[in-house]
């Protein structure tokens, strides 16, 4: 029989459809096989040699004078960066300056580089990226929180195939994020304790949906996965602002977020991914009651009138089912 099932955290129903459920095995079957990317594409903006068309330059990691990694502005951005954050109001209609930042992260010098065949060294410098021009933007005091996300397949969102993620700060808090906040407050004020660390605790002691736990993090597929293959990945450290966390924590983020990339991709066939780091706003840090952390949404299912229609949630795959098949993959 389906069952509906209640995220803990986000409050969102989702239905079990065990009737229609697939098998964890068959979620691949709709993956594109890996394409015969090249090294260096000589039109690609990202690849070496073509700095031009990238030419301001946030900041980047070279070694003997080359660069590794660079962060510049994107050249498409969604928000500008000049002028001041105005909100007006006229009846009920509301709008605001859509000032703001948004950087692109160009992770790596070769064009067919993928998270998952990347060293621990060149992952942990993107981790580093982050953490440092997260903490350049949070002194803006326009901004109010700040995204940090990577698409993976066309069907993630991904324009172009060289390995790059992306920075967007906005200057309001976001509905879905505000609603986190909301629950996680009000289960503080009740219970006394952190809603996020309940939760990891909890699945830790069930341990049907953990995939990997490593020494400071968990991974795992939530209860009430909002979709196939959904996965958090937790600090067990309890930490509000993802810039606060520590060079030990992020080599381990490293290997965690690599080993479970790697599952995705030998037991889904190389699944369109989006990834996202959900820390607490700029301006509400070291909170008790908040804890950031990374998701994983594989790209294995669309959006049908159901789910635009009631904000439900219909998943074909079992959680537990799902968990158990990444978890005995060997990478």
């Amino acid at each position: 029989m389906p069952e509906l099932r209640q995220n803990f955290i986000t409050r969102d129903w989702v239905i079990i459809a065990t009737e229609r459920a697939k098998r964890p095995d068959q979620f691949g079957h709709n993956s594109k096989p890996e394409i015969d990317v090249p090294d260096f594409e000589a039109t690609c903006p990202f690849c070496p040699g073509n700095e031009a068309m990238a030419a301001h330059e946030r900041f980047s990691y070279r070694e003997n004078g080359i660069w590794q990694l660079r962060v510049v502005p994107n050249k498409f951005p969604a928000l500008a960066e000049t002028g001041e954050s105005l909100r007006k109001i006229k009846g009920i209609f509301t709008s605001m300056n859509g000032i703001g930042i948004h950087d692109v992260v160009i992770e790596h010098q070769r064009h067919n580089a993928t998270l998952t065949d990347i060293s621990q060294e060149e992952l942990l410098r993107i981790f580093k990226a982050y953490v440092e021009r997260y903490k350049q933007i949070k002194e803006d005091p326009r901004i109010e929180s700040i995204l940090i996300f990577r698409n993976h397949g066309k069907s993630a969102g991904t324009s172009l195939i060289h390995p790059h993620s992306q920075i967007v700060a906005l200057p309001v808090v976001p509905h879905q994020i505000r609603d986190r906040m909301d629950t996680a407050m009000r289960y503080f004020d009740t219970h006394g304790e952190c809603i996020f660390c309940k939760t990891m605790q909890e699945e830790l002691a069930s341990g049907a949906r953990i995939l990997l736990e490593t020494p400071h993090f968990v991974s795992f597929i939530p209860y009430a996965a909002l979709s196939p293959f959904h996965i958090w990945i937790f600090p067990k450290r309890h930490e509000s602002s993802f810039d606060n966390i520590s060079q030990e924590e992020l080599v381990d983020l490293g290997i965690n977020l690599q080993t479970v990339l790697k599952k995705l991709k030998k037991g889904l066939q190389n699944p369109d991914y989006n990834i996202t780091i959900r820390p607490i706003p700029t301006h509400d840090r070291n909170s008790e009651y908040y804890h950031w952390y990374l998701a994983i949404v594989p790209r294995l299912t669309v959006a049908a009138g159901f789910e635009l229609g009631s904000g439900m949630y219909i998943s074909p795959a079992i959680p537990e089912e799902s968990a158990k098949y990444l978890r005995e993959i060997t990478v």
